[in-house]
């Protein structure tokens, strides 16, 4: 009886084993191509069921600490475009303050245009 139970226990870790690789790769291949890292996008594209990757300690700490870092790293770029109305009031004033000295600027270069016309004329 003894022998039996060497067999199955050997069985069960070599399934393990192959399961484990199956969720490694498939994480891979969601952190390569920048997709979402979840219990759900893992169990999908690995083939193992979500009771596995909760079951496995390792398994199931390095999904949340993935998916943990990927909702970081997005809410990072939300709040790193996300302006506040006063900085959008003041980057408005900014810009309305260069429109007026470049078409200050316009006028003044279109009234020496002008007078280097007319001395141009006189000297004909």
């Amino acid at each position: 009886m003894a022998g039996s139970t060497k067999g199955l226990k050997k069985y069960a870790e070599e399934k393990t084993k192959i399961t484990l690789e199956k969720v490694d790769k498939a994480i891979r291949e969601l952190s390569l191509g920048e997709q979402k890292i979840n219990f759900n996008s893992v169990s999908n594209l690995s083939g193992v069921s979500k009771t596995f990757l909760y079951n496995n300690a390792e398994i199931k700490q390095r999904i949340e600490e993935l998916r943990d870092k990927q909702t970081e790293k997005v809410i990072r770029q939300k709040l790193k475009y996300d302006k506040t109305d006063k900085s959008k009031d003041i980057i408005i004033m900014a810009k309305d303050k260069k429109i007026k000295e470049l078409q200050e600027e316009n006028r003044k270069l279109k009234d020496q245009l002008e007078v280097l016309r007319g001395k141009l004329y006189e000297k004909l």
